[in-house]
């Protein structure tokens, strides 16, 4: 036999590729180990995909995979826009992330392949495509018999608003494992708490004296008064639905990026701006009243008092028009005048 002949070395060559391709391509002890290894090098334990991650992973390993991946799909040019409020979401999802792995750090290493994931549009658009994910937020269920992206079960787009509680409940449908009791950080570091404690020691003596003495912002009536109009201001500008609905306080105009909506038509929704620009002509109306009730009838000049109480009047009117006429414009119902029918 000739060893030029191109057909006898091909011949020869094919079982040595088909045993190289078997070395070379991972077990499922391999993945595991790996989906191990990358979430111990996240402090939250969230492991960051891309489209070379995503077909390692899920599209070129057998079904049944060992290991289930919770994913998170995530946009930074959308991070901005604070309807999505995906910044939130993602630290919310982290929380979850680490609440499970921390839950479960002591039990069987079944317990631990469960593996929370995200994915960045802008890195990985194939993936989005392959998931077939559309709108944001969005997150996926890829269990061990899934055998495509598609076929993943997504959360439903109502149980955001719970954040990391929905979330977690997600999690324990899917995989029928306990995510745990969710552990945020506390609001004030242990440093600052004693950092915090050691000022308080030190000016104990001094705020004692000036409480003895009377001398203190707290027994000073100009404090108690801008606290009155704060409050004022606080309850007319509608602050507390703000918080509680988590309002933004302006929208980006999706027809014109460069232009911002302070103010937003239709009864069912208030921006943060309408709110205040609403609350700060009440608390006009209000300091006029009361600078009308207790300053101004200590006149003694006639003339100035009714000059001066003219002015307050048209300044009272112009705000509560201002007030009306944004009502108007918002809900589409008109106010107007009844008059007497003497008068007509």
């Amino acid at each position: 036999m000739d060893p030029r002949n191109p057909l006898l070395l091909l011949f020869l060559a094919i079982p040595a590729l088909i045993s190289l391709s078997f070395a070379t391509s991972p077990s499922a002890d391999d993945l595991v180990a790996e989906l191990e290894t990358l979430r111990a090098q996240s402090p939250s334990g969230v492991i960051h995909l891309d489209d070379r991650a995503v077909s390692r992973f899920l599209t070129s390993t057998p079904v049944p995979r060992p290991y289930s991946l919770i994913i998170f799909f995530d946009a930074s040019q959308l991070r901005s826009k604070p309807d999505l409020h995906l910044t939130q979401l993602r630290s919310e999802f982290a929380l979850v992330s680490s609440s499970f792995t921390d839950h479960h750090a002591s039990s069987p290493a079944a317990s631990l392949r469960v593996f929370f994931c995200d994915i960045e549009f802008q890195e990985s658009q194939a993936s989005f495509s392959l998931f077939g994910v559309t709108a944001l937020p969005h997150v996926r269920y890829v269990g061990p018999h899934h055998h495509s992206p598609r076929d993943s079960e997504s959360m439903d787009q109502s149980g955001f608003s719970r954040l990391a509680e929905s979330m977690a409940e997600f999690v324990e449908a899917k995989t029928k494992l306990p995510v745990g009791p969710i552990v945020r950080p506390p609001p004030i570091s242990p440093r600052q708490i004693a950092f915090l404690a050691v000022a308080l020691l030190i000016s104990a003596p001094f705020l004692i004296k000036r409480i003895l003495e009377g001398d203190t912002m707290l027994h000073d009536r100009r404090f108690w008064m801008a606290l009155a109009v704060f409050v004022y201001f606080f309850s007319v500008a509608g602050t507390m639905h703000n918080i509680i609905r988590k309002m933004p306080m302006f929208l980006q105009d999706r027809n014109d990026p460069d232009r911002l909506i302070f103010f937003y038509q239709g009864s069912g929704m208030q921006l943060g701006a309408e709110g205040f620009a609403v609350g700060f002509l009440y608390t006009i109306v209000g300091l006029i009243v009361a600078f009308a009730t207790h300053v101004l009838v200590r006149l003694r000049n006639t003339t100035a008092q009714r000059g001066v109480m003219l002015v307050v009047m048209l300044v009272a009117f112009w705000a509560v028009k201002k007030v009306i006429h944004l009502d108007n414009w918002k809900t589409g119902y008109s106010v107007h005048a009844f008059w007497p029918t003497s008068w007509r």
